[in-house]
């Protein structure tokens, strides 16, 4: 079966204006609430969680689009000291920072000046394990909100409308065919649209070629759980 992928065109992925799309829907209803009057956060701190394919990034994105924040990158933090002059602040996988004293400094600073910060991260932040007792305290003291995973109407609209960013030719039965099958996350899907964009010539999806798709994501995944990635350092440590 793997030897299926060697028939793809090697052509890049082609630009999906959907990556950078924040879909709204009941699953986000409550953190989008929270985030139409940053001003009036607890300590003008808040974080959004959730598993991987809840939309944690394009949330951030989205609020960084509406309010002017400044996004920042939580795994190189500590090379955004002091940071870009913003009206707030949004940090993605805030909970994978490597040296918790450039987050710790950067909810300082932020505090000083009255500037409200998003947090991204997988858990609630008063879970994050933090060995500065400050960080610790002002990661308690931070109003969480979650980001659920997304209902069946909604990654039905993310998938229809990846296969159009990258030209598929998908009919409706190959649509719920793959629907079906595919994990219910937007990693997923964004996953299944760029491996058959690769694979198919013309853009005609066949569900043949959608199947061959299916069976190489579930191949993957076994691998990873049978070969998996040397241990990350805990975090916040």
């Amino acid at each position: 079966m793997r030897s299926r992928r060697q028939l793809g065109l090697p052509f890049p992925d082609l630009p999906a204006t959907t990556q950078a799309v924040f879909l709204p829907g009941d699953c986000n209803a409550a953190a989008r609430a929270w985030c139409r009057a940053p001003q009036d956060w607890p300590a003008l701190r808040l974080a959004v969680f959730g598993e991987a394919g809840t939309g944690k990034s394009h949330f951030l994105r989205d609020f960084a689009a509406q309010h002017g924040a400044a996004l920042l990158p939580g795994p190189g933090l500590s090379h955004w000291f002091p940071p870009p002059p913003a009206p707030m602040l949004a940090i993605d996988d805030a909970d994978a920072v490597p040296d918790p004293r450039s987050l710790l400094h950067l909810l300082n600073h932020a505090a000083e000046r009255g500037v409200p910060v998003l947090l991204a991260g997988t858990d609630p932040p008063a879970t994050w394990h933090a060995e500065l007792a400050d960080l610790a305290s002002r990661l308690r003291a931070t109003q969480a909100v979650a980001l659920l995973p997304p209902e069946d109407s909604l990654l039905k609209t993310l998938l229809v409308q990846l296969l159009s960013d990258h030209q598929l030719l998908v009919s409706e039965t190959v649509q719920k065919f793959l629907s079906a099958r595919l994990p219910r996350n937007g990693a997923a899907l964004r996953d299944a649209a760029t491996r058959l964009a690769r694979a198919t010539e013309g853009g005609q999806v066949t569900r043949r070629l959608a199947s061959n798709v299916l069976e190489d994501m579930a191949q993957d995944s076994l691998e990873k759980i049978v070969s998996p990635p040397s241990p990350e350092p805990p975090l916040l440590l």
